[in-house]
């Protein structure tokens, strides 16, 4: 350093040293706080900048710091989930390049405790799954009603397959040890349906407890709402009825009549056999072109408790759930399937009012004639709740 004396020499060079070790220490950062900045991001990205350079970071932690951040999903929105995730990828993969071993236990004892993230469990679930595979599946064993859909899922498949094994081994049996195999395999396959939440694990299920003798309400299974009171038709005609406040919406009195689409217009009983809670609104009434219906049920929860709404139908729809919106769609002919929207919400202890609200544009085409739907109300991970029904006029909404 030419033309500078000892003393200037010095202070640059405590300057330099004092910047390396800082960056030195922002590059390590403590791990609660580079899971505050990611858990922090928010909508639209904002603190993206800050969540990204944590994620770099923490994806260099130890493989013991995985229970910790695993700990993080939870209330993380959905951007912070996949940096966490991609952070726990990142360092589980670089452990075993390096043979280092991640803390089963741990992971183990995360998986076993309910209240953490699904996601979470899940994704620990697999780390397990890829150290220790017979560690795994036991683990499943204790998860055929899990609140993990996933992990709940491969609970019921493992049931399944066992009972298939079951059933083969008993082909090859004879006398009282054939009676004993297809005794295990009757009772592995009724655990598998206590469990099975998925319409193709329901079906391959139901086959052989069918054959057996059973006789399966999927209905009841399912949680689908059979029994309604519906009101209308109101006018939808050039799609304006989707946005009117018809009187439904304002009010529930079992015993009033309004001015509808083809005159008055009064609350009715209206209930679907169909397994799968199809109400078939042309079938069991008409299918009312331009129009728009109104169906009510109570539901009975005997606690407070979150669900999901699920339903499927080819039309535009609202919901209300004890007279507050909680979803639409104004969509037509988009086709139907089981579980199509899956709507959060909150029921109350004690009685609560469903209000749907379903409409039928003018087109007449074939393709077009469709004005049904299904409604089922589940936990989050599609196990129909204890509920109790009745028909919605049966008493006054307070």
């Amino acid at each position: 350093m030419y033309g500078i004396d000892f003393s200037q020499r010095m202070i640059i060079a405590a300057v330099l040293f004092a910047s390396t070790t800082l960056a030195m220490v922002q590059a390590s950062a403590p791990l609660a706080e580079q899971l505050r900045a990611i858990r922090s991001i928010g909508p639209e990205g904002r603190g993206g900048v800050e969540a990204g350079r944590a994620a770099r970071e923490l994806a260099q932690a130890d493989p013991a710091a995985l229970p910790e951040i695993l700990a993080a999903f939870e209330d993380a929105g959905p951007l912070a989930v996949n940096y966490l995730r991609s952070a726990v990828e990142t360092i589980a993969d670089r452990a075993k390049k390096a043979q280092r071993p991640l803390p089963v236990g741990e992971l183990e004892q995360f998986v076993g405790d309910r209240s953490n993230h699904p996601r979470a469990r899940r994704l620990a679930y697999e780390l397990l799954e890829d150290t220790d595979p017979p560690r795994a599946e036991k683990l499943l064993a204790d998860m055929v009603d899990d609140p993990s859909a996933e992990l709940r899922r491969e609970a019921v498949q493992q049931r399944i397959d066992r009972a298939k094994e079951l059933d083969e081994q008993a082909k090859a049996a004879d006398g009282s040890k054939r009676e004993q195999l297809l005794a295990k395999a009757e009772a592995t396959w009724r655990e598998a349906f206590a469990g099975a939440v998925d319409d193709d694990q329901v079906k391959e299920i139901v086959k052989p407890l069918e054959r057996r003798g059973h006789k399966i309400d999927l209905q009841e299974h399912f949680g689908f709402i059979a029994d309604w009171q519906i009101i209308g038709p109101f006018d939808n005609r050039e799609k304006a009825g989707f946005q009117a406040a018809y009187p439904p919406e304002k009010e529930f009195d079992p015993e009033a009549s309004y001015d509808g689409q083809l005159g008055r217009v009064a609350w009715q009983p209206v209930s679907t056999a169909d397994p799968y809670g199809i109400l078939d609104i042309a079938k069991e009434l008409e299918n009312y072109k331009g129009s728009c219906m109104y169906l009510t049920a109570e539901v009975v929860s005997p606690r407070q408790r979150d669900v999901q709404i699920r339903l499927g139908t080819p039309n535009a729809w609202k919901l209300w759930v004890n007279g507050e919106p909680v979803f639409g769609r104004e969509e037509y002919h988009r086709g139907m399937k089981i579980d199509q929207y899956k709507v959060p919400a909150m029921l109350k202890a004690g009685s609560n009012r469903l209000l749907f609200k379903i409409c039928q544009n003018e087109q007449k085409e074939d393709w077009a004639q469709r004005y049904q739907f299904q409604l089922r109300v589940t936990d989050e991970a599609g196990a129909a709740i204890d509920t109790a029904e009745t028909p919605g006029p049966a008493a006054k909404s307070e």
